[in-house]
């Protein structure tokens, strides 16, 4: 086992670079940690029913629930079972746009490119040799400075439907919500940039962060499948109602004993035998009577059971107010 201070100020310095002891499961970067949170994730039968109602009906799900929950992982479960691909993610903030979620033009980049072309050809020689105002070179040159963001980018996939997460939605802008469900119901988008184009350029492909590329006809994106849009919130402010009418509702609950105790195993499986896990679970449910905790609190605590075992009984409990931090200050 490796020893619980990686971290010693008292040791004498390292000479080259340390390696790390192995991270949780769930901590791993990129596809493995995806893969860890669908196969992990445990489903309540009224998660599930909402999940198929909301597939059925090509609504977007709306998930509430405090911190910690499990509103986020639900998704991928979903993507890994329906074999949906990668999950697109769109985390929002209060200054998030919709145009954000659908596009992103570089504009400097493209001004840029123009000076470029102009600072090679000062007397414009190049220009009076064409015979048209401008060829498809410009055009494809346009579509490089245009990318569909996540939004964008679940609407126009060839291999729909896609996956969306639309993470903290209550965090936005208060017309934000209602705008995303406008665009949904018209089935397609507009690119000003490419329609101003459209007469010379019907056809631009631009850059999509499924990391496809997509061909916008006449500047306008249409779609015929809706993605699996899931959009968490922390119950931070309400929605109106024409808002909620639009969506599959689901709570979610702070999972009980039974319900933390098959999570752990599911993470934890080769700690299932541990007769301190059923202590740490007690102590973690008091604790969350008195303030709020989240779910990987104790997952992180009893990950680092074999490390607290070394140490002294004060030690013990110094880690544990560290691992059990109330997320309500």
């Amino acid at each position: 086992m490796t020893t619980w201070k990686i971290y010693d100020p008292l040791a004498k310095p390292a000479r080259k670079k340390q390696k790390l002891p192995p991270p949780p499961p769930w901590r791993q970067p990129g596809p493995a940690r995806r893969a860890v949170i669908a196969k992990t994730f445990r489903a309540t039968p009224e998660v599930v029913s909402a999940v198929n109602v909301a597939l059925h009906l090509r609504r977007p799900l709306l998930i509430t629930g405090k911190p910690g929950t499990g509103k986020s992982s639900l998704i991928y479960s979903v993507a890994q079972q329906l074999a949906l691909g990668d999950v697109l993610v769109w985390a929002i903030n209060s200054r998030s746009t919709l145009a954000e979620g659908l596009y992103r033009y570089d504009a400097l980049a493209r001004l840029q490119q123009i000076q470029e072309q102009q600072a090679r050809d000062p007397g414009g020689a190049a220009a009076k040799k064409r015979t048209r105002p401008a060829d498809a070179t410009d055009a494809n040159g346009l579509g490089t400075f245009i990318t569909l963001g996540p939004l964008g980018g679940a609407l126009a996939a060839a291999d729909a439907p896609r996956a969306l997460l639309i993470d903290e939605i209550d965090k936005s802008d208060v017309d934000l919500p209602n705008d995303l469900l406008n665009v949904l119901d018209t089935g397609s988008f507009p690119i000003p940039e490419l329609q101003r184009a459209a007469e010379r350029h019907p056809k631009v492909t631009v850059n999509s962060s499924t990391g496809l590329p997509v061909v916008v006809t006449q500047g306008v994106v249409s779609f015929r499948e809706y993605p699996f849009i899931v959009m968490t919130s922390n119950g931070e402010r309400d929605f109106p109602a024409p808002f909620l009418r639009r969506c599959v509702q689901c709570t979610l609950p702070e999972p009980g004993r039974d319900q933390l105790d098959t999570i752990l195993k599911a993470h934890l499986p080769q700690m299932a035998g541990d007769p301190a896990m059923g202590t740490l679970l007690d102590d973690f449910l008091g604790r969350r009577e008195l303030g709020a905790l989240a779910t990987d609190q104790l997952l992180n605590a009893q990950y680092l059971a074999p490390h607290r075992s070394a140490l002294s009984t004060t030690e013990q409990a110094e880690l544990i107010e560290v691992l059990f931090k109330r997320l309500d200050g």
